[in-house]
């Protein structure tokens, strides 16, 4: 009889393309996954593995296996989610990502009243940018990922996966004291034109919808850094060293020397919790999409 977790360290080695980045996904380490996928090819009488340069590729019989494990996996989770909905409770161990704001603007409240109403429920939570928690919703890494996109710049679903709103998320424009619109009521994106910005980190999806968004204002903006916490971003704004876009989410407190200011056309992030479709009858996902939108409802960020 074929091992599960042998199957499913294959379709791991399929899916990132290496035994090590297999191992590093998995949490196991290399030499684990190497002695897993011995015994498999031991157990199926067939190499599975061959060499590619200094790392390995699967062979035919090993792509032909690796695609009956991802199928064989599906169907786990399925019976698992069914048996979780017979028996009626939100139980076990439900792995759920997120990217840092949310984290950090979200999780906590909606995590208190996970343990407080379902005590057997255990949830862990990881920071993770949208595309990689999406990637690894599919492989079935992690079971519900919040995620975003954004009113000019929709983020594309895989499919086999389901979503739900959670909330809007409004952004605003954090100036430095002394900026000569730092007293307006509101601010139009081109009036900066001139700025130096303090952007996400170079190739992150929010990183290009800043470029995509100013770019259509007809600005080509001069980024003079990048910063991944709000924090940083602000305390560069209070410095004097450029202007940033805020998100609510996540954002205050705000510092001392910076001036927060709404967008004359309001910018919003659209925030998502995403799960896999053969896991939609889990109570866990249930209770947890509403716990994080009884969060999202009570986390109105004050106006600027």
């Amino acid at each position: 009889m074929l091992s599960l977790e042998r199957l499913r360290i294959l379709h791991a080695i399929d899916t990132y393309g290496s035994v090590s980045a297999a191992a590093d996904a998995l949490n196991v380490t290399t030499s684990a996954v190497s002695q897993q996928m011995s015994k498999l090819e031991r157990e199926t009488g067939q190499a599975l593995l061959g060499k590619n340069g200094r790392g390995v590729r699967l062979t035919d019989a090993g792509r032909l296996l690796s695609g009956h494990a991802e199928r064989i996996l599906s169907l786990v989770e399925l019976a698992h989610a069914d048996l979780e909905a017979h028996r009626g409770a939100a139980v076990g161990e439900l792995r759920a990502a997120a990217f840092p704001t949310a984290v950090r603007g979200l999780f906590p409240a909606a995590l208190a009243h996970l343990r407080a109403a379902h005590p057997q429920l255990r949830t862990v939570v990881h920071e993770m940018e949208p595309h990689d928690a999406l990637a690894r919703l599919g492989r079935g890494d992690i079971d519900l990922a919040v995620v975003l996109d954004w009113y000019n710049k929709p983020l594309s679903l895989p499919g086999g996966l389901a979503k739900a709103p959670l909330f809007d998320d409004i952004v605003d424009v954090a100036l430095p004291l002394g900026h000569p619109l730092g007293d307006r009521a509101e601010i139009a994106l081109d009036e900066l034109a001139g700025d130096e910005w303090i952007a996400w980190p170079d190739g992150g999806f929010c990183h290009e919808w800043l470029l995509f968004t100013l770019r259509g204002k007809g600005i080509e903006p001069r980024v003079a850094h990048h910063a991944e916490e709000h924090a940083t971003v602000l305390a560069l704004v209070a410095a004097g060293l450029g202007v940033a876009v805020m998100p609510r989410l996540g954002r205050d407190p705000v510092p001392p020397g910076v001036h927060i200011i709404p967008v004359r056309h309001t910018m919003r992030r659209h925030v998502y919790a995403v799960w896999r479709e053969d896991a939609d009858r889990r109570p866990a996902i249930r209770v947890a999409v509403d716990a994080l939108r009884a969060s999202a409802g009570g986390h109105r960020p004050p106006a600027a």
